[in-house]
């Protein structure tokens, strides 16, 4: 199932133009976070932003997940 899984990402990355929208918007976020997470000492706003960051990219993973199961089960109720 994982490769299943990971084949219809890709697939959906080269024909879905929301799911793609959404993946290139989680890696933007994921380069933010990374930046912030590679300095010595993050002040208050920083810290917030943070946060807020991290929530934002959970939140895109979670609409990406939820395309890839919804498609994942399209196939077997187009048969029925």
């Amino acid at each position: 199932m994982p490769t299943d899984f990971e084949e219809l990402k890709q697939r959906l990355l080269q024909s879905d133009a929301q799911f793609r929208q959404l993946a290139t918007q989680h890696h933007d976020l994921d380069e933010k976070i990374h930046n912030l997470a590679t300095r010595p000492y993050l002040s208050e706003p920083e810290q917030l932003e943070e946060v807020t960051l991290k929530k934002k990219k959970l939140h895109l993973k979670d609409q990406m997940e939820s395309i890839l199961r919804h498609r994942m089960v399209e196939p077997t109720h187009a048969r029925s």
